[in-house]
């Protein structure tokens, strides 16, 4: 009997799930294919397809393998609820393999349901062309600070082989790009790239692709990566409260944290139910208990959380919460 009242209630909270047991893994997918293109060898060279759980049920990776040596697969959450985000990083091994490669990389789901997700690569490693180091790797930067890095590229082959320009990803990141050295078939170029103050914060993952006169292959990409940090950061940075019937109560925690001690001044949302409890001493590290009351109708809310702090600092984060109708009772 009670089975049978949680199979109904499951009925009436979740979305039915695709019959296709692989369609409805793979919808969770933003793409399953990837060309990299011509690369040079030990070029640092990766991919992240990234992928949501657009469903009630918790999902859970079991496990990710490749078809080829020449890719390594690797998944940076395994674990995600309702409208949590993660991806499958493939790294392409240049400094093993050379020549066209393509490989299969198998996600394998075994929650809520089993499932399996092939997502494909191919690319073509150079061995003419050696990029020192693999790729402009900035770390950490604080916002506003901007960074520069230089990298070499290295050409053996014909001697009139030349560098003619420079393409970004980004308005915020560029490459100047100075010859070094010719002679006996080598050529040696200097590339600095720059990433401007303004740069916003996230995750920075671009690219800048050097043109050459090679009419086979025009394109040399160069991966740029790093980190802009704010002065105040929120994890996590999407909170989902859960699925609760009007007038549940539930409490769930924010970290919010800076370089150095601060004070909250003010919490806010842009919606009723919500209560918070900041700390009253200053800390780097502020951990905040949000408690949410539903109410209204049924559905998917959204809402905005304001932090502002006494260092003039302001914050925010998105909360969902997914409203479902109380079961009736027999």
């Amino acid at each position: 009997m009670k089975r049978l009242v949680l199979c109904t209630l499951m009925a009436l909270v979740v979305p039915a799930l695709p019959v296709s047991a692989q369609e409805w893994a793979k919808k969770m997918f933003e793409s399953t294919h990837h060309e990299f293109g011509s690369v040079a060898k030990g070029a640092k060279t990766e991919y992240h397809f990234k992928f949501s759980n657009i469903y009630n049920e918790d999902v859970h990776i079991a496990s990710v393998r490749s078809s080829c040596g020449c890719t390594t697969p690797s998944v940076t959450k395994d674990y995600l609820k309702t409208y949590e985000e993660s991806s499958i990083l493939a790294v392409f091994n240049t400094h093993a393999f050379q020549g066209s490669k393509n490989a299969t990389i198998t996600v394998t789901i075994d929650k809520p349901f089993y499932a399996e997700v092939q997502l494909q690569v191919s690319g073509y490693i150079r061995t003419d062309i050696v990029i020192t180091p693999g790729s402009a790797e900035l770390g950490q930067l604080d916002a506003g600070q901007g960074a520069q890095k230089k990298l070499t590229v290295s050409y053996a082959g014909r001697g009139d082989w030349q560098v003619i320009g420079a393409r970004s990803s980004s308005d915020y990141v560029s490459a100047e790009i100075r010859e070094a050295s010719r002679g006996n078939g080598q050529v040696v170029y200097d590339v600095d790239i720059a990433v401007k103050p303004e740069t916003p914060i996230g995750y920075l993952r671009e690219q800048i692709v050097l043109l050459t006169n090679d009419a086979k292959s025009k394109e040399v990409p160069i991966e740029v990566q790093g980190r802009i940090m704010s002065e105040l950061t929120v994890s996590p940075s999407s909170l989902f409260l859960g699925a609760v019937e009007p007038g549940q109560k539930v409490t769930k925690q924010l970290v919010v944290q800076a370089r150095k001690p601060f004070k909250i001044t003010q919490i806010s949302a842009d919606g009723e139910g919500f209560e918070f409890k900041p700390s009253d001493s200053p800390k780097p590290v502020q951990l905040v208990p949000v408690t949410f009351v539903a109410g209204g109708a049924a559905g998917k809310k959204t809402y905005t959380i304001k932090i502002e702090t006494d260092k003039g600092v302001i914050q925010e984060v998105q909360a969902n919460v997914q409203v479902v109708a109380p079961l009736a009772k027999q």
